[in-house]
């Protein structure tokens, strides 16, 4: 025959074990803190959807720094930062690149040159990225050349 402290024991394990199993196991997610600033950023700015056409994402998984894409978004046309408010020069293209990123920007007119402004370009690159959050895409900016639109494709070069 069993003895009391025997089902004691039995009945202290299964219950020992019920209270472990019942315990959540919760999932770990990392997000890093330039994803969550770059979502706050994107959240806080006003989108124009009709800065660009034709959005097509390539590659969303196509890792661009953040940083990166501001730094060569502004180095289009010899650099555009600051107080230069135009594309100079009339190129018919144009490249900017930084790190893991590289715009290039052509006329979508033939012998049409560019000459974009930098809000239109920093209107159109936004918009952009509101259909294609992450990855390399390419579209069509409205306006910025001599005659017509300006075609560019975001990429990295690494």
């Amino acid at each position: 025959m069993l003895s009391t402290t025997f089902f004691q024991s039995i009945l202290l394990l299964v219950a020992g074990a019920s209270l472990s199993s019942a315990s959540p196991v919760w999932p770990h997610y990392s997000i890093d803190g330039e994803h969550l600033e770059v979502l706050n950023m994107r959240a806080s700015t006003s989108v124009n959807p009709g800065a660009v056409s034709n959005v097509e994402c390539l590659d969303r998984n196509k890792n661009i720094v953040f940083h990166d894409q501001n730094v060569a978004e502004l180095s289009i046309c010899g650099g555009i930062a600051g107080s230069i408010q135009k594309c100079g020069g009339a190129p018919k293209s144009t490249t900017g690149r930084s790190g893991s990123a590289e715009f290039k920007l052509s006329a979508a007119t033939s012998g049409a040159t560019i000459n974009i402004s930098k809000g239109r370009w920093e209107q159109c690159v936004r918009a952009a990225r509101a259909v294609c959050p992450t990855g390399s895409m390419k579209g069509t900016c409205t306006g910025g050349a001599s005659s017509g639109n300006v075609n560019f494709t975001l990429d990295s070069p690494l």
